[in-house]
Order: C-alpha cells, then structure tokens, then sequence
C-alpha cells in the first residue's frame, strides 16, 4: 500500500506536467495575445490557450456556421471561435460591456476577419438570448454570470440545432467547485449545472480538464 500510495504522488506529479504542456500545445499569435493584455489590463480572466484551442477544435469539429457567444470579454475566445468556424460563420457575442466589445472588434480585426464575421450586442445575455432564432445555432458558448449558468442551459438547449454544441467554461472554480468546503451560491450553482448537463436525457455531455474546466454536450437530435 505505501509503493501504490508513491506511485500515485509520481502520476498525480507527472499529470500536472502534462496537464500544463497541453494547455500551452497551440501557440497563439500577436492579436491574441493584443486581447489577453487588455483583458489582464482591464482586470478580466480571459480563457486559457489550451481552452481556446479546444473552443477551436470543437467549432471546427461542429463545421459551425452559426456561434452565439454570451461574455464577449476582449476577444480571446472569440477569435478561437473564429478560427474554428467556416469561413462564413458568423459569431454573434453577448457582453453587458460595450467598451469590452471595441477591444474584441479591434482584436478580430487584427486577427485577419472581417467586419462581418461577428455580430456585437450589448446587453444581459438573458435579455439578448430571448430574441435569437430557435434552432439557429451549432454553438453556444457561455463565459458568463454564473448565477445565471442553468438560465444560459435552458436557453441554449433552444437556440441549438439538433447535434449542436453548448459549452460552459471555468466549471472547475479553481477547484472551489469539488472542494467540501462551504462554498458561495456561485459555486452551488455550477454543481447544479453539472447535476443538469449530466442528467439530461437532450444531451450527451463530456467534462473536458482544460484551463478551468470546459464542460462540453451535444444536443441528441
């Protein structure tokens, strides 16, 4: 028992190692790293590069034409998002920061997209989410209030099509989420969130140890 108990310290340590070399696996180019330095000036967590690189992988796997996007920030995870999608998608972002959002537009610029490749609106994303089309998006992504994290579920289980992606990120809480500590309603919230993705018969879900945890489904059709 005490050699299995070391063997578990060399993996949980070699684990760490690994974990850390895929989150820095994708490098990112200048406009990326242009939004990460107003998002950290602007006291905002941006998502990580390993995160942004699965947000990229997942886009592309969906061949998504169509992304709604609640917490635009500065464009980090939009301009991931970007790259992942057809060169005719179009992201429609959510932010209740406006001023966030022209940092975002002069990142996607950067990045090489055109003007038309993105959609900004400002607002709450439970008061902009009502008015988007049902059905009419192949990605959701929500980097948002995470109070209102089973809101943006239920919203999103709308606006998907049928083999749809809804992603949640920073589900782990720098690891507040599985620590049986008393934890704020916040965190209670993401364990409901969890407790639903998981449980739901609409959806087959995946939770992905990325960044800050990226919870992952696809709608069943």
């Amino acid at each position: 028992m005490r050699q299995l108990r070391g063997q578990e310290r060399v993996i949980t340590g070699n684990r760490q190692t690994s974990w850390a070399f895929a989150d820095a696996f994708v490098a990112e180019d200048e406009a990326l790293r242009w939004a990460r330095d107003r998002a950290r000036e602007a006291g905002l967590r941006s998502v990580s590069a390993g995160t942004g690189a699965a947000l990229r992988l997942l886009a592309a796997a969906a061949d998504a034409k169509a992304v709604a996007e609640i917490g635009t920030g500065t464009g980090v995870s939009g301009i991931h998002l970007l790259h992942g999608m057809r060169p005719d998608g179009v992201l429609t972002t959510v932010d209740t920061e406006p001023e966030r959002q022209q940092f975002a537009r002069q990142a996607f610029r950067a990045a090489g997209f055109a003007g038309n490749r993105a959609r900004f609106i400002p607002g709450r994303a439970l008061d902009v989410l009502p008015r988007l089309a049902d059905g009419g998006y192949d990605l959701v992504f929500c980097d948002g209030d995470r109070m209102e994290c089973l809101d943006y579920l239920a919203e999103s289980l709308r606006l998907l099509r049928p083999g749809g992606l809804v992603i949640f990120e920073g589900v782990f809480a720098d690891g507040r989420t599985v620590d049986s500590a008393a934890q704020p309603a916040e965190i209670q919230r993401l364990r409901e969130l969890l407790r639903a993705v998981r449980e739901s018969t609409a959806l087959l879900p995946s939770l992905l140890p990325v960044g800050d945890g990226l919870l992952c489904a696809v709608k069943r059709g």
